[in-house]
């Protein structure tokens, strides 16, 4: 039986190197390339254009400022009124 080699020291596994695929055109990017995560300066620029364009979005919950104020004073146990604070508005004018 061949004496198995230590995990630290000469294993003769070799490093797997890291890949991904270009998000504007697929193309597999390695990890120590130079415009990792895409695999040229072009698709960079592609990839800057649609997030300047609108194209991409980063999903937030929307949150009427009213309806925030509202959900804090009713947590805080001093709101007992359940309508809304445009509800609440218009009794008031």
């Amino acid at each position: 039986m061949a004496p198995r080699s230590s995990a630290s020291g000469g294993s003769g596994r070799h490093k797997r190197t890291r890949s991904l695929r270009c998000p504007t055109c697929k193309n597999i990017v390695l990890k120590n390339e130079p415009e990792f995560p895409f695999c040229s300066d072009r698709c960079r620029i592609i990839d800057l254009g649609k997030w300047a364009s609108g194209a991409y979005v980063v999903a937030s919950p929307i949150h009427d400022a009213d309806e925030l104020i509202d959900s804090d004073s009713i947590e805080a146990g001093s709101q007992t009124d359940s309508s809304t604070p445009r509800e609440r508005d218009k009794r008031t004018q």
